[in-house]
């Protein structure tokens, strides 16, 4: 079967698919990619479904690299993609695009560094990376000791490939750098004063150093943000997107391997299409919150299940630069050039 042998990697990589909804009642989060918009991306660049974006999923698993990539050998061919937040790739010390989809070869290795913005970076092979399925997933679930990061000397087994065209790319909006998170009122958000509200919404925080998988503190210059008898709120359900207010007052978002109950107020939830902004935002990176009305969310949310339905359509031929193809005049580019790795005055096959 082929694959990918690691020869480096990262300290927080792990598989992940669209996670394990349906499930709380158990105790058990969604989890999945912190940035799901970037596994549809991948799997739109090698021609394959992924799934909608809500309701029960079984999409293809990836690689998620938080922050830092790695090192991979191809043990055959085979075909993969990069999405996510952009990091520098190289095959055999060529770099290749991200955003994008290319061939391997067996033996070549695949070289991902650092992000050079956003967080969470994906690679994806052709058919899937053939992880251990439990629940109906693939993904690890770090959090809820489901899984586990991926080691030097694993083998990423590539899954069934259908096989299709490489060589395509995508255009992408940034969403790599914070910006304005549209968020909905949430259980709690009556118990916050109005001048509260509004102080919030009118606040520019920056995403603070603590942030994994399960969440995401944010950080501003001015007094914290407290609920009318928040030491009386009972246990309740929470999901992703909830905005919690912890004991010293600050916004913590929670991400996909958040925790399934919590007694902190939450003050808003962001909208599904807006978490992975929070998701890929950098340690510094400035971001707003802007209350919407519920139909201004579900039109939002409407428009980006329509953009994941197009990922495909959108995806066009990369336009290679001659400068880094290696071995550009080994090409027959003009009727009658020959092969730069003959001969030019005298071919082995030419007996006069």
């Amino acid at each position: 079967m082929s694959g990918l042998i690691v020869h480096r990697i990262g300290p927080v990589c792990s598989l992940q698919d669209m996670g394990r909804p349906g499930l709380l009642k158990q105790g058990l989060s969604r989890g999945g990619a912190a940035d799901r918009l970037a596994l549809a991306e991948g799997a739109a660049l090698l021609g394959q479904a992924i799934g909608q974006i809500t309701g029960p999923l079984a999409g293809l698993a990836a690689l998620e690299m938080a922050g830092l990539g790695g090192e991979f050998e191809a043990t055959g061919g085979l075909r993969f993609a990069l999405s996510g937040a952009p990091m520098p790739a190289t095959i055999d010390g060529t770099p290749v695009a991200w955003n994008a989809s290319h061939a391997l070869l067996p033996g070549q290795r695949l070289n991902i560094g650092a992000a050079r913005a956003g967080v969470y970076g994906y690679l994806h092979l052709g058919g899937g990376i053939d992880g251990v399925e439990f629940l109906g997933s693939r993904a690890a679930h770090l959090l809820a000791g489901i899984g586990g990061t991926v080691q030097v000397g694993d083998h990423l087994e590539q899954g069934s490939d259908r096989g299709g065209v490489t060589g395509l790319g995508l255009k992408v909006a940034d969403r790599f750098a914070g910006g304005t998170v549209r968020v909905v009122p949430s259980v709690q958000t009556g118990l916050f004063a109005p001048d509260v509200l509004r102080r919030f919404q009118d606040t520019g925080f920056t995403r603070g150093p603590r942030a994994n998988r399960m969440g995401v503190e944010m950080r501003s210059g001015g007094d914290g943000f407290t609920a009318t008898g928040q030491l009386d709120i009972l246990s309740e359900v929470i999901v992703p997107g909830d905005i919690q207010m912890t004991g010293d007052g600050l916004p913590f978002v929670l991400l996909p391997e958040c925790q399934t109950t919590g007694g902190y107020p939450r003050i808003a939830t962001v909208i599904p299409c807006d978490l992975p902004l929070v998701a890929q935002a950098p340690a510094g990176a400035a971001i707003r919150f802007e209350f919407v009305a519920l139909e201004q969310a579900l039109a939002a949310h409407q428009q980006y299940e329509t953009t994941l339905a197009g990922l495909r359509k959108s995806c066009r031929p990369l336009i290679r630069d001659v400068a880094d193809i290696g071995d550009l005049l080994s090409y027959q580019l003009v009727s009658g050039a020959i092969s730069a790795h003959g001969d030019r005055y005298w071919d082995k096959d030419d007996s006069t």
